[in-house]
């Protein structure tokens, strides 16, 4: 294909191919393993890529009353944890003047949130609420579905179709056709009494029986997803990032508070018995270098992150109200963090804007505000960059920064919440105490019980070799009992 049709492709997405392995994975999941079909995909997907000019579509190279008039977006999340992405029929008219654009939209959406969500698959939602004859485009319909079924490959989960008015059956009749019956099984007809199997109403307008407040404007573009600030001692209401000088000098001191209180912690950690010797020297004050090990970590450029993709929150009843995020440092020089949320109104996080030096470790702890349950649907934004060495690290010096860092040189991963009935080892949880005791103290018993499980971590390793060695060792001797008496059995047979 590329020896014949490398001219018909963009060089950018033929290297993605050749590195992004989950890319490639997709497209043989979406094909079922079929090598041949999955190359076709892949052909067809990569011209269609190339003409489209899908790398380099962004806002500036279309028409701006396209964004404003609100047909497509994204915004919130399915039952399932997927992102919405939503059609407004009723704000389409057929054009063909104005096709090529409304197509490269629907293409711009798709990559903008591919490239930020490294491929996780979406809900599309039709609102065919107030619409008629006169918005049913099938030409516009097709090109979406075969973005799906033939460009965007393992990318739809499902297609939630709300109030589809009589008069376009035999449309839908013709769509089904184009599907397939892989996808038709992804077709979700509903109205206001079912939708909610699908959406809850946090993300459903009022319309279709929910309460979600969202009134679509632009600019800026919709990001609904990460909002800040996020504040280290619970919901904020005020959206400005802009601090005054008096914020700082304010969050200066609670930094010096906070540090004197660590140190603090710090001697009450170091009058706990240690599990071993080892364990003594992995222990520094605020930042502990390779203490912490999770079953899971993001290896990103400038951090390494655990857990890599999961927080794992309990319900109500559990009582499970914190998280922990271990950063790490894999850089020569420090670098400023911050983190942010779908839910700010719900979480806290210490600390949520600082920095990491070279080679260290950093605990970050997720809190639960006020009486809130974690939702499937809520998500964390991890931001780094580096900063130089002459740079400060201190709070004026960190707003300063953010303003100033170009976007390319920003590092994003991004944390979904899951909510678990019981605890789960692999997850760094943190419990509340049911004894009142300081929240302080429950950060240090829960460093102590990290460093448990990496020794037990350790010792079941010892233990499988151990094992592993012991069926070594039966298996020889079986074989040394059938080799002597073997051995028997022929001196035995020459002596008769």
């Amino acid at each position: 294909y590329l020896l014949d049709k490398s001219d018909k492709y963009d060089s950018r997405d033929v290297e993605r191919l050749q590195q992004d392995d989950k890319w490639v994975e997709n497209y043989l999941i979406w094909r079922h393993d079929v090598v041949d079909d999955t190359l076709k995909m892949i052909d067809e997907s990569f011209q269609w890529r190339k003409e489209y000019t899908v790398n380099d579509l962004s806002e500036s190279v279309l028409p701006k009353w396209l964004f404003e008039i609100g047909a497509l977006f994204l915004h919130g999340y399915d039952k399932e944890g997927y992102k919405l992405f939503w059609f407004k029929v009723k704000h389409h008219t057929r054009d063909p003047k104005q096709q090529l654009d409304k197509k490269k939209l629907v293409a711009f959406w798709l990559e903008h949130y591919a490239k930020r969500d490294h491929g996780k698959p979406l809900t599309v939602v039709f609102d065919m609420a107030e619409t008629g004859i006169s918005h049913i485009d099938l030409d516009f319909v097709r090109f979406i579905v075969s973005c799906f079924t033939d460009y965007y490959p393992n990318f739809l989960t499902k297609i939630v179709i709300f109030e589809m008015p009589w008069i376009m059956n035999a449309a839908f009749k013709i769509v089904k056709g184009w599907l397939g019956p892989d996808a038709i099984s992804m077709l979700k007809f509903t109205n206001k009494s079912d939708v909610q199997e699908y959406i809850s109403g946090e993300y459903l307008p009022p319309h279709m029986g929910g309460t979600d407040s969202f009134k679509y404007s632009y600019p800026p573009l919709v990001d609904d997803d990460f909002q800040t600030p996020l504040c280290e001692n619970g919901p904020i209401t005020n959206e400005d990032e802009h601090e005054s000088k008096e914020e700082i000098d304010a969050d200066t001191k609670e930094t010096g508070e906070q540090n004197e209180a660590q140190n603090l912690n710090q001697k009450k950690m170091n009058s706990i018995e240690q599990i071993s010797k080892s364990e003594e020297t992995d222990k520094t004050e605020v930042k502990p270098k390779n203490a912490k090990k999770a079953l899971t970590t993001f290896k990103g450029p400038l951090l390494h992150i655990s857990p890599a993709e999961e927080l794992y929150f309990g319900s109500k009843e559990t009582g499970e109200k914190k998280c922990l995020i271990v950063l790490t440092n894999v850089t020569k020089n420090v670098v400023a963090f911050k983190v942010r949320t779908t839910a700010p109104e719900k979480y806290r996080v210490k600390p949520s804007n600082s920095s990491c030096e070279p080679g260290t470790s950093l605990d970050i702890i997720v809190s639960l505000h006020g009486g809130f349950a974690a939702s499937l649907q809520d998500r964390f934004l991890i931001m780094a960059a580096e900063m130089d060495q002459s740079s400060g690290a201190g709070v004026p010096e960190l707003t300063q920064f953010w303003k100033d860092v170009p976007r390319t040189k920003v590092m994003e991963h991004r944390l979904r919440c899951h909510v678990i009935e019981s605890s789960k080892p692999s997850s760094l949880t943190l419990k509340d105490n049911a004894s009142n005791i300081p929240a302080k103290t429950n950060e240090d018993l829960h460093i102590q019980l990290t460093r448990l499980l990496q020794i037990n971590t350790r010792l079941e390793e010892q233990m499988n070799r151990c094992l592993w060695f012991q069926q070594l060792s039966v298996v020889l001797s079986l074989l040394s009992v059938t080799v002597a008496a073997f051995c028997f059995y022929l001196a035995y047979a020459q002596r008769s």
